[in-house]
């Protein structure tokens, strides 16, 4: 699913581009093409009416298959949102509803942050909020709702809506992701321990070291703020596993099986990094590394390369926010 949303963000963003790209022609500016490039975080400007037609236009396809039309439905009930068009925001949140019944609130949960990365959370909330309404406490959508909050930094409504979602969780994915979220906002307001608990909850059904990654490294940031060992914790956790695929070559580092500079060639040079950005959590967690080590100064400067490489929409870019607040 995932996947999917990231494709059809991606095809959007080349429509819009051409539509952008016409209109520009014809008012003699690029203005909107230049927006349109990096669709989830447009500027709220004289190209949404052109965002608004080009998703009418993908939408009165007959061909799109129930799983496409839905994550459209969702890209345009943001943008509905954002230009003020309440009522036809909350018409697409229904639509979704009756198009796939059991998991359209997840693809709203996928589409809101991204899309809220724009600067305009207001509207991602709103959005999010009206999903709500169809299926109240649904823990997919506080989970959203929790995100788009961290990205403002409101971490303690982050956390009240994270404490619901995993109350009201019904499944293990479910309880999962609220616990890795909610970890995040523990993390974010200093609650390391918790923090590391929550981490360690959401390992629970990630069998893959791919998947269990994520959780692991972030863990050892917490206990970085704990008296727990965090690095022997995480070499029982990735004993015997091979680290050369992304991301694992930051637990190598953490484990001081590789330097900060290997580390930061790795992440320029490595297919897999350079396609997800790996000099966003190379910086941050070489940050943290000289934050366990007592190097304050050291930590300082990653942390602030770390806001630079990571968007406002990455978990890194909060707790390297938090973390130079603290230093």
């Amino acid at each position: 699913m995932a996947s999917k949303i990231s494709r059809i963000l991606g095809i959007l963003a080349v429509l819009l581009v051409a539509a952008c790209d016409s209109a520009g022609s014809r008012n003699g500016d690029g203005e909107g093409a230049a927006a349109a490039r990096d669709f989830g975080r447009l500027p709220v400007g004289t190209s949404r009416n052109t965002q608004i037609d080009t998703l009418n236009r993908i939408l009165s396809a007959s061909q799109l298959s129930p799983v496409d039309r839905t994550v459209y439905l969702s890209i345009r009930a943001y943008q509905l949102s954002q230009a003020g068009r309440d009522a036809d925001s909350q018409k697409d949140v229904a639509e979704m509803g009756k198009l796939m019944p059991n998991v359209w609130q997840v693809v709203l949960s996928s589409t809101q942050p991204e899309l809220a990365g724009g600067g305009d959370r207001a509207a991602a909330l709103r959005t999010l909020e009206y999903g709500l309404q169809r299926k109240p406490g649904d823990p997919w959508l506080m989970i959203a709702q929790a995100q788009v909050n961290m990205q403002i930094a409101d971490f303690d409504k982050a956390l009240e809506l994270l404490d619901g979602a995993v109350a009201a969780a019904s499944s293990e994915g479910e309880r999962r992701t609220a616990l890795y979220f909610r970890g995040h906002a523990n993390f974010n307001l200093g609650n390391y321990r918790q923090a590391a608990e929550d981490f360690d909850g959401s390992l629970a059904g990630r069998t893959s070291l791919r998947a269990r990654l994520p959780p692991l490294l972030w863990r050892y940031a917490a206990d970085v703020h704990t008296r727990r060992d965090g690095r022997a914790l995480l070499a029982r956790a990735v004993d015997k596993q091979d680290l050369t695929e992304w991301p694992a070559p930051i637990a190598k580092f953490l484990l001081g099986r590789l330097s900060p500079g290997e580390l930061e060639v790795v992440a320029e040079s490595d297919d897999s990094a350079k396609r997800t950005n790996g000099k966003c959590p190379a910086a941050f967690f070489i940050g943290m590394e000289a934050l366990r080590q007592g190097d304050r100064q050291r930590a300082r400067e990653q942390f602030q390369l770390a806001q630079a490489r990571c968007p406002t929409v990455s978990e890194i870019n909060w707790a390297a926010s938090s973390e130079l607040k603290r230093l």
